[in-house]
């Protein structure tokens, strides 16, 4: 029985696992100049049972006042890049080994100032089904700011500060518990040996008794 149920409870998880695989996460939107720096860009497929087959196409604006332009395209395990300013510069980071692609990243090296814009990635889906296909095109838009240092704002900050205090609370909290606990303890054991003693004594005379009336009927 007890086998049984250790088999049930790892598929329950195993099915767990395998309809969480996939999670969509927004990127980041802050990179540091020089630095190497990881536009995500996932896209989940709503019945992972389906087979589907996918291109991934991102397009970055510099600005509102100029359009977008096409710079990078992936599928068939395939990378193009078609904009000079991000030659040699621009690497596949999704999936890997499958045309069926859910994430889209991309990654940067050698970030500059110039890669500051608004970046869109269009995943060009096809799902399918037994009797027909079916295309979707969902995309994800990211706004990208490049600074020449890391900044840190006030809520990463605070956020720290109070991790730190909280720790420190938790350690003195437990000292004081430990100090407790062993005064506690160390009360209960005076007790006891107060509480005993006059047992322990009270034996002792009894067993005195005894042997004195042993001697004396001999």
């Amino acid at each position: 029985m007890s086998h049984l149920l250790l088999t049930l409870a790892l598929l329950a998880l195993e099915a767990c696992l395998c309809r969480g695989a996939c999670v969509e996460v927004d990127s980041n939107t802050e990179a540091v100049e020089k630095k190497g720096f990881k536009l995500g860009c996932i896209s989940c497929k709503k019945r992972g049972e389906v087979p589907a087959s996918a291109f991934v196409d991102w397009y970055f604006q510099e600005s509102v006042d100029h359009m977008f332009t096409h710079v990078y395209r992936y599928g068939n395990e395939e990378a193009n890049i078609t904009d000079e300013r991000f030659f040699e510069r621009l690497f596949w980071n999704g999936s890997k080994n499958t045309n069926d692609l859910q994430d889209g990243s991309i990654f940067i090296i050698n970030v500059t100032l110039n890669d500051t814009g608004r970046y869109r990635c269009i995943f060009s889906r096809t799902l399918m089904y037994p009797a027909y296909e079916y295309s979707t095109f969902p995309n994800k838009t990211i706004d990208l700011t490049v600074v020449p240092e890391l900044t840190r704002g006030w809520a990463s900050i605070l956020s720290e500060v109070m991790m730190y205090v909280s720790l420190i609370g938790l350690q003195v909290w437990l000292v004081i518990e430990m100090i407790y606990c062993y005064r506690k303890i160390s009360v209960a054991g005076e007790e006891a040996l107060r509480e005993s003693a006059p047992e322990y004594l009270a034996i002792a005379s009894e067993s005195k008794d005894n042997c004195a009336a042993l001697q004396v009927a001999e």
